[in-house]
């Protein structure tokens, strides 16, 4: 499948109600993208595979797909969706949880499935772990992708009771202007941002465009970058905003019992 790109200066990212992203396909259009043939180190998943074992796995766990969106980059060899899931005990006013799917054809970054929260009243979008479901794409990953999905999925009420106290947190810690400059250099210095996102970030923290997070908190910053980091690269945002969380998480105290990242071979015994 040829997936249209364009470097105009002036094209503005086709806001989703998810997902944010230029290149936007349809679940049915993910059948028409070739997976690369096998080799004996490399086992490619097709997209539509990934995406039907996700949503299975979804329904294992007892969760409803609320939403799905999908987008593809470079010709659609990289694949992320986002699927806004609800069930018991992951119910906010404020938020939804969002679990994020990634795959890639050119070896670029393993399979992997994200779990984060989307913020209702501006479609932020963060993450705040990244399960990854093989080292590489090796053959065993067809045999155990059902199994590591589920296991995955079924974090998901842990990760959303966790990411309820951090917000509770970020919200009693106030900063001053120059604390919340050191904060976002730190992002830049770890990568989390773009170094071009240093100002407007700043700005946001002081004239948020959204008035629910006026207060100058971390919770403020928070989503000061989340909304700076909204229409980015997709395959970079759960490594971004996981960096975000673990710098604010020390600045506010929030001791996280969730691991951020796992690999898979710690669900799953690989032959």
């Amino acid at each position: 499948m040829h997936v249209k790109e364009t470097n105009e200066p002036n094209r503005k990212p086709n806001i989703m109600s998810l997902l944010i992203a230029k290149n936007k396909v349809s679940a049915d259009e993910l059948l028409t993208v070739a997976t690369p043939a096998a080799t004996e180190s490399f086992q490619p998943i097709g997209h539509a595979l990934l995406v039907d074992q996700m949503r299975e796995a979804i329904a294992r766990a007892g969760f409803s797909i609320k939403e799905e969106e999908h987008a593809l980059a470079r010709m659609g060899q990289r694949y992320f969706g986002g699927f806004s899931i609800i069930g018991k005990d992951v119910n906010a006013s404020d938020r939804e949880l969002v679990l994020g799917l990634r795959n890639a054809h050119d070896k670029s970054f393993a399979a992997s499935i994200c779990i984060g929260n989307r913020m209702l009243v501006c479609e932020n979008l963060c993450f705040s772990s990244d399960v990854k479901l093989a080292r590489k794409h090796t053959v065993n990953i067809l045999r155990d992708i059902a199994r590591v999905l589920s296991e995955a999925v079924g974090r998901c009420v842990s990760h959303f009771t966790d990411m309820t106290n951090r917000i509770e947190n970020y919200k009693t810690i106030e900063l001053v202007e120059d604390e919340a400059a050191g904060l976002i250099m730190s992002l830049a210095d770890a990568k989390a941002i773009p170094a071009r996102e240093v100002y407007p970030i700043m700005q946001q923290f002081r004239t948020p465009n959204h008035p629910e997070f006026n207060g100058r908190t971390i919770w403020s910053l928070y989503n000061g970058v989340t909304e700076c980091l909204k229409g980015g690269d997709l395959s970079k945002l759960p490594a971004r905003t996981m960096t975000m969380q673990s710098i604010f998480d020390a600045r506010a105290g929030h001791n996280s019992v969730i691991e951020s990242v796992i690999d898979a071979s710690e669900l799953v015994m690989e032959a």
